[in-house]
Order: structure tokens, then sequence, then C-alpha cells
């Protein structure tokens, strides 16, 4: 078995003290066992508007952000999936949201572009959200061998399409990362039943850390970080405020789950 750990931010507008708070909750999930680790979505800037990711943006391979997470990694000996950080797009106006994973020698493995991005309107809260001015899209699917399995990777409004899971469960997911920043409107009314839906239909670890909490900004997002085991029981979660939620994987059960119930392999799609 292996320990996995979600943590939970309620980050703000200061890069510094965000790395703080990362590092304190980074070194209590280590200190619970915990073997790789997820951030959540834009764990070390919460800023005062979506224009503020431009001013931290790195170049891949350099930078304060990076050097962090490849630090905390090999620091605790830890695999260590770190949320989201702005990287440089081809269009300088823009933003990638990108999701690093860092392996125990603090080596990046691996790199995931957020592929969709939150373009919607609350009128429930007044909120109003168009990710796609800073932010330039993602095109590639990820997913990579651990030693904890095949690992996806994945963030935040990709929850609501099932289509990337797919993708991936068809390049062997076994668990996935989702790092996230849902708001308390689509939190409230959604967020647990997508993350145990896609643990569910893929038969599948699903590790989604999130944002929880009210932010500078005014923001509120929900938190509810969880991690969800293939029949889609809840294994631990964290309802609101910073903190880390753990679990035990079992692969072994993994795959067991899947022979004895093994409806990925009686889809059939060719109806007309």
């Amino acid at each position: 078995m292996t320990r996995v750990a979600a943590v939970q931010m309620a980050s703000g507008p200061k890069v510094s003290a965000n790395l703080l708070e990362a590092e304190r909750l980074i070194t209590e999930a280590r200190g619970k066992g915990a073997e790789l680790v997820v951030l959540p979505e834009n764990f070390a800037l919460m800023g005062m508007s979506e224009a503020d990711k431009l001013d931290v943006r790195e170049r891949p391979g350099e930078g304060e952000l990076q050097e962090f997470l490849s630090r905390q990694a090999s620091r605790h000996g830890i695999w260590l999936v770190g949320g989201t950080i702005p990287l440089e797009a081809a269009d300088a106006r823009k933003v990638r949201a990108a999701c690093l994973l860092f392996d125990d020698r603090g080596e990046q493995i691996a790199r995931y572009d957020k592929i969709h991005l939150f373009d919607v309107n609350l009128p429930e809260s007044g909120e109003n959200y168009t990710e796609s001015e800073t932010i330039e899209p993602g095109d590639r699917v990820v997913v990579v061998d651990s030693p904890f399995g095949r690992l996806g990777l994945s963030v935040c409004y990709d929850l609501r399409f099932p289509e990337l899971f797919r993708a991936m469960l068809d390049e062997g997911m076994e668990l996935v990362a989702v790092p996230s920043a849902f708001t308390a409107i689509t939190g409230r009314a959604h967020w647990e039943t997508l993350v145990r839906a896609r643990a569910i239909e893929n038969l599948s670890y699903v590790i989604a850390a999130a944002q929880g909490g009210y932010h500078a900004s005014g923001r509120h997002t929900w938190g509810g970080s969880m991690i969800v085991e293939p029949w889609g029981m809840v294994l631990d979660r964290r309802d609101a405020g910073a903190g880390v939620v753990v679990a035990d994987l079992d692969r072994e059960r993994l795959q067991q789950t899947r022979r004895n119930f093994p409806a990925i392999e009686h889809r059939h799609l060719h109806c007309r």
C-alpha cells in the first residue's frame, strides 16, 4: 500500500506567504506518511484579478515556483504534484496553467497544461469567469509511470469532461490527481458528485486537492478536498480551511476490483 495526500489551501495574493503555507502543509503530509502529495490549483497565487498571474509567470525549467516544488520533493523524499503554476505561453498576453510532477529526487517528470478553461457566468452569486482571457489551453493528455501506478494529471474544470479521463484510462491510468479551485456555488452543487463519478466510471483512485475558503479578492472556494477509491468510496475529506487529507492506496485491490467488475472491458460504443 501507498499513502497519498491532498493538500487544501486558501491561497492569497502574496506568493511568499502561500509558499510558506504550502511548505507547512507538505511537511504535515509527509509527517503522516504520504509518499505522493498533491497541491491545489493556484496554490502559489490567488490574486486580486486573473491578470495577476501574468506577473509571476515563469519560463519552463527556471523560476522561484519551480525551484520551490523541486526542493520540497527532494527534501521530503516524496513525489509532488505541484497544483498549477503560470508558465510562459506562446501568446505573451496569456500563460499556461501548468501542473508539474516532481519525483522524490526533485526531478520534473511530467507537465500537464490545463485543457478546459472556466468561462462561465454564475447569476446566483454574480460571478463571472473568463479564464481564456489570461490562459492558453493545453492540448495533450498526460499519464506517466510512477511507483504508485499509472498516474494521470488533470485540473479543476477538466472534471466535467469525462472524455479526458477516458483518454487517460486508455493510456493505463490507475490514479489521477485533480488540483482544483471550485467556486462555492459550483462546488456545493457538483464537486463531490464529479470526483466520485470519475473514480467509479474509470475504476481508479482520484486525489482531489482543492482551494477551500475565502480569498482576498472576495472569491469563495468550496474546498472539499478528498481521496476516492475505485468503488467510489470517499477515504478521507476536508470540508473547508487549510489542511491535509490522507489515505492508503492499494494497487492490488484496484486490480482485483477491475477483474471482478470489468466494466471497462464492457464498453460498446458502436451504436447507431
